[in-house]
């Protein structure tokens, strides 16, 4: 036990402090484990390697992943950020913080779509940033809102964050995707009113933008009628369970084509660069998998799982108990690697001791998603945040994590209730299997 346990200690080492990749560290380390403690040694740890990367390749619920990443870069290419972020200023921007809100509802709407934090903060701080400092917003508050507003698109569905986790727990994807409905829509909620709070409670920070009327708030949504009912479609159909999470992936990436096409934004040369970019993404996405796959079987074999739960349950803690001590330990390793890191590391060994204390694996893969959104904006790492400093060079970081703190603030109240009460996460799921 001790073994294992330090070889899988010096690889979360080996990754938090340094810049090898991920994937590859990960495989090596797992084969390496694998040839160790099995009787047969190097032999076996390729033959389980091998066959890990061809199950992987010919697995059904890893293909609506490069569906959905090819939706998301056809969605960008189409340049849609900007009439996101356009509309919601019109509909949002004259109450207080009204034009931070309009951030939020464009992030939100934007990474969902594109199911990409990064692609969200950098898009929107080219668009929304010289909006946010015309309106007079303080910059550390204003960076603040876009780098939270960004984290959005890992839980709102379709997630590649809840695809992985999926994976790695043999969960289904749809199922796992209807339950991040409520929590997302709580997220975007709880963000709108730290605005309206913010606004209310420090106007100097966020003040009240131009008004619009109704007639040039509705002309604002023709051109995103056609996206909104392809995202309605595809969240309703998951719902209803009128299709799989693959077959909802398909009709986006299809019905995205069709809406680059109408809006009169594809040529060859974006066709052919969206499938490259979507390939390039894919690609390594499936590195990172195809090693937390091989480690996985190095951490069975080890028995770290199970000694693991037998270790729990020597201690004698509640399992809410339990459950407070796991998100601490998440918590501490989001300030130190990338929350799809966490995922792809922890996972494997966490899940069947949540699984063990007979809580849902479905509600713990949204409570999973949740803590790695709030990795992305927690100091020191906070991977959105530099981001941010990495387009604005001339904010501080410190700032820009002092504008954050509001949306952390309400990010720990969510957390809270989302543990509490489970039901947030699974009574949407329960209607559907019902």
């Amino acid at each position: 036990m001790v073994t294992p346990i330090l070889v899988f200690g010096s690889l979360l080492a080996l990754i938090a402090f340094t810049r090898l990749p991920l994937g590859f560290v990960m495989m090596f380390t797992g084969a390496a484990g694998i040839a160790a403690l099995h009787p047969r040694g190097i032999g076996a740890a390729l033959a389980i390697a091998e066959q890990q990367v061809m199950d992987l390749a010919t697995n059904y619920q890893f293909s609506v992943l490069p569906l959905f990443i090819l939706m998301g870069v056809f969605v960008v290419r189409a340049g849609l950020a900007n009439e996101l972020f356009d509309s919601a200023r019109r509909w949002l921007g004259h109450y207080r913080g009204g034009v931070g809100m309009a951030t939020i509802a464009a992030c939100g709407g934007f990474s969902a779509m594109c199911a990409s934090s990064s692609a969200a903060a950098a898009t929107m701080t080219k668009i929304a940033m010289p909006e946010l400092d015309k309106a007079g917003y303080d910059r550390g508050f204003a960076a603040g809102t876009i780098a939270a507003g960004g984290t959005m698109g890992i839980l709102i569905p379709p997630s590649g964050a809840l695809i992985i986790y999926a994976l790695l727990t043999e969960e289904s994807v749809s199922k796992l995707f209807v339950a991040g409905v409520v929590p997302g829509a709580a997220q975007v909620l709880a963000y709108l009113l730290v605005m309206l709070c913010v606004g209310l409670l420090a106007p100097g920070w966020a003040p009240t933008g131009p008004r619009f009327s109704f007639a040039e708030r509705f002309a604002s949504l023709r051109s995103l009628w056609g996206i909104l009912v392809l995202f309605a479609l595809i969240m309703v159909g998951l719902t209803a369970g009128w299709f799989t999470a693959t077959e909802a992936g398909g009709i986006g990436a299809g019905g995205a084509l069709i809406f680059v096409l109408w809006r009169g934004r594809l040529t060859f040369q974006v066709f052919a660069d969206s499938l490259i970019e979507t390939a390039r993404i894919s690609g390594m996405i499936f590195i990172v998998a195809a090693g937390a796959l091989v480690l996985n079987q190095f951490i069975n074999l080890s028995g770290i799982p199970g000694n693991t739960v037998a270790w729990i349950e020597s201690l004698h803690l509640s399992p809410m108990m339990v459950i407070f001590c796991l998100i601490a330990f998440y918590l501490f390793l989001g300030c130190l690697m990338d929350g799809f890191a966490m995922i792809f590391l922890t996972v494997p060994v966490v899940a069947p001791i949540v699984a063990s204390l007979g809580f849902d694996l479905v509600w713990w893969g949204i409570v999973t998603v949740t803590v790695v959104e709030i990795s992305l904006i927690t100091p020191p790492v906070g991977i959105n945040v530099f981001i941010l400093k990495a387009m604005l060079p001339e904010l501080p970081v410190a700032r820009i994590f002092k504008g954050i703190a509001p949306f952390l603030l309400a990010d720990a109240v969510r957390l809270l209730v989302l543990i509490l009460v489970p039901g947030l996460a699974l009574w949407l799921p329960s209607l559907v299997s019902h």
